[in-house]
């Protein structure tokens, strides 16, 4: 894919496939059976989708970003260098029945569920139209299955497991899902919602994504073990680990999950290891380069999702002119999305809408 040297991060800005991190990339998805079988039963256009997915995540950020280098907005949050993690177990679930609850960082649920992405850019902007109509940045659309996250951690995995509990007791074979970061299990919201959904059995996927920092505390700072291989053992779940740079091993591996669930077996934790390319948001990039080593950006920034898939789509027969007109084709997408946004700015909501819609107020 194209690269933008004043918005991606140094390491992907000249990025070059690395040859021994290819063939791994291949093998991880060989390495277990139940995996390769899920993978090679994806059709040439189902594999394309997923890379559409990839550069609509990476494209969504850059446009944010661009829009902070020119004083639209005063900041962003972005999944640069996560994609994988999202776009591969939203792609796994059934678009019009799951459910999926995202963090900030995995925005591109939204859109890989149907929604606009000029709605995801107007929540940016606090425009009328926009999913909130201007009250949060944070954005979902229950009509896509979408649940609009909050800013508090980990605070949204009772909400899903309330969910999967009542898809349990209407007998329906839905899954619900949602993301936790390495720091959000550390807080009382997760766990004990963790070990409710545990308990009572509901059909819920649980993806702990392990990005190696909580906001600016690296993960040697806070959680002592170095990995959560274990966690889900602690809870008496059904667990797996999968690579979050790898889009298709993390398809593969939230759709076993799903099927588990759907089966009555009840919830999964999948744990994915993968690295957030960047700060906490765009404003402590500078921060988030002195947090952590350089050493570890390197490493990661060889692994680049998006990189390493379009190297994997080569080998599997997909051509250069393919993969030039799914990218040609997303970037109209977005472009076309930010325009419609930034249009929306006309629209923006009436002071007395800030009372309306919520659950209180005071009466005359």
């Amino acid at each position: 894919m194209q690269r933008f040297p004043p918005f991606d991060p140094p390491e992907y800005v000249n990025w070059k496939p690395d040859a021994a991190l290819v063939k791994a990339y291949r093998a991880t998805i060989e390495a277990d059976s139940e995996r390769a079988a899920v993978v090679s039963a994806l059709s040439p256009d189902a594999k394309l989708a997923l890379y559409a997915g990839l550069l609509r995540a990476r494209l969504h950020d850059i446009q944010l970003q661009r829009w902070v280098r020119t004083g639209v907005i005063s900041k962003a949050w972005l999944g640069t260098g996560e994609e994988g993690t999202t776009v591969g177990p939203v792609h796994a679930l059934e678009r019009g029945s799951d459910v999926v609850a995202p963090m900030i960082r995995n925005a591109a649920a939204c859109c890989e569920l149907g929604m606009p992405i000029a709605d995801m850019l107007r929540a940016y902007l606090a425009t009328d139209d926009s999913p909130s109509r201007g009250r949060d940045l944070h954005v979902g659309a229950w009509t896509h299955g979408v649940l609009q996250p909050i800013s508090h951690v980990g605070d949204m995995v009772p909400v899903v497991t309330g969910i999967a509990l009542t898809f349990k007791m209407r007998g329906e074979r839905r899954v619900a899902l949602t993301w936790v970061g390495d720091g959000s299990t550390k807080t009382a919201a997760a766990h004990e919602a963790t070990n409710f959904a545990a308990v009572q059995r509901v059909p819920a996927i649980f993806i702990l994504q392990n990005n190696q920092v909580a906001l600016g505390t690296r993960l040697d700072q806070h959680h002592l073990p170095g990995d959560f291989r274990e966690w889900p053992a602690q809870y008496g779940v059904w667990g797996a680990q999968f690579d979050g740079n790898n889009v298709l091993d993390a398809y593969a591996a939230a759709r076993l999950a799903a099927a588990r669930c759907r089966d009555g077996q009840g919830p999964a934790m999948l744990v994915a290891e993968t690295f957030r390319m960047g700060g906490h948001a765009t404003h402590d990039e500078h921060e988030a380069r002195e947090t952590l080593p350089a050493e570890m950006f390197q490493a990661w920034g060889k692994r680049d999702p998006v990189g390493l898939y379009e190297e994997y789509l080569k080998e599997e027969g997909h051509t250069e002119r393919q993969l030039s007109d799914v990218e040609a084709a997303v970037t109209a997408q977005v472009e076309r999305a930010a325009e419609e946004a930034l249009a929306s700015r006309a629209r923006m909501p009436p002071g007395e809408s800030a009372i309306t819609g919520v659950y209180a107020k005071r009466g005359p």
